[in-house]
C-alpha cells in the first residue's frame, strides 16, 4: 500500500472510537517493526523490546474487553449510523423495549393497542432523528428505589446511546450529583423516605442552583400532578413510558444542562 492509501484509509479508521484503537495499535506496531528492521544497536536492549510485543497486544486485548463491558454505548462515532441498518435496529431496539414497558403498566392486561403502538414509533423515529446531527451529553441519573421495574425504559434509552447512573434514595442522587453533571434527571414519586420524596430531591437541588433537567416518572399521569411538578421545576411529570422517553431525550437533545454549583 502506496503512502496516499494509507492515509486516506487512516482517515476513515478516525472516525470512530473503535477505528481510533485499531489505528493506534498499527501505529504502535509499525513504529515497533521500524526499529527492530533499521535501528542499529539495538541488540543490547532487543529483551524490553520483544516483552513489549508480547504483551502489548494481551493488554489491548483485556482493555477492549472493559471497554465492551463497561463503556459499549461510547464504542460508535457518528458515521456509524449512516448505514441504515445500525440505525433502523436502534430504532427498533427502542420501540421493542418502550412497548414492554407499557403492556406491563396497570391498565394494559398485557395488549398494546395499534394506536398506541403507532404513536410510539412517531415518538422515537422524530425524537431520535434530531440526535444524529447534535453534539450532546447522554449521561442521565435515575432515582429509584426498586430500579428493577425499570429495565424495559432504560433498554430504550440505551439504545439511543444513553448511559445511566443509578440511586436508590434522595441522599444518594446527591451525593452523586456533587461530582457528576448530566443532561436529565428521573425520578419516582415515593421512596422509603417518604411519599413526595421526588419533590424533596427536586426542591433540594433547585435550591442549590442546580438546574438540571428534572422529570418526574411516577405512577401518576393526572393533569393536577403534572402542573405541580412544573411548579417545583420539573421539566415534566408522568406515568407513560413513550411520553417519558420524549421528554428526557428532548432535555438531552437540547443541551440544558446545569452549569451552576
Amino acid at each position: 500500500m502506496d503512502t496516499n492509501k494509507f492515509a486516506e484509509s487512516a482517515k476513515g479508521f478516525t472516525k470512530s472510537p473503535l477505528g481510533i484503537i485499531a489505528l493506534f495499535i498499527v501505529l504502535v506496531y509499525g513504529f515497533a517493526s521500524l526499529v527492530v528492521g533499521l535501528g542499529k544497536g539495538i541488540s543490547e536492549h532487543i529483551e524490553p523490546l520483544i516483552y513489549f510485543m508480547v504483551f502489548f497486544p494481551v493488554i489491548v486485548f483485556f482493555g477492549f474487553l472493559w471497554l465492551v463491558a463497561n463503556h459499549h454505548n461510547k464504542l460508535y462515532g457518528p458515521s456509524d449510523f449512516k448505514n441504515e441498518d445500525n440505525f433502523m435496529k436502534s430504532q427498533m431496539a427502542s420501540v421493542a423495549s418502550l412497548a414492554a414497558a407499557t403492556v406491563k403498566q396497570p391498565g394494559h392486561e398485557g395488549v398494546l393497542p395499534e394506536s398506541q403502538l403507532r404513536e410510539i414509533i412517531n415518538i422515537v423515529y422524530n425524537t431520535s432523528r434530531n440526535q444524529k446531527t447534535e453534539k450532546r451529553k447522554n449521561r442521565v441519573l435515575w432515582v429509584d428505589d426498586c430500579p428493577e421495574n425499570n429495565i424495559y425504559e432504560r433498554q430504550a434509552f440505551e439504545a439511543q446511546g444513553i448511559e445511566f447512573s443509578l440511586a436508590l434514595c434522595t441522599n444518594e442522587a446527591i451525593d452523586i450529583l456533587k461530582t457528576n453533571k448530566f443532561a436529565a434527571i428521573i425520578s419516582d414519586m415515593g421512596r422509603k423516605e417518604g411519599l413526595q420524596e421526588g419533590y424533596v430531591l427536586l426542591d433540594k437541588l433547585r435550591s442549590i442552583g442546580d438546574k438540571t433537567p428534572f422529570v418526574i416518572y411516577a405512577g401518576s399521569n393526572l393533569p393536577e400532578h403534572k402542573r405541580q411538578a412544573r411548579e417545583h421545576g420539573a421539566i415534566g411529570s408522568t406515568n407513560r413510558a413513550d411520553e417519558l422517553f420524549q421528554l428526557v431525550m428532548g432535555a438531552v437533545s437540547n443541551g440544558s444542562f446545569n452549569t451552576e454549583r
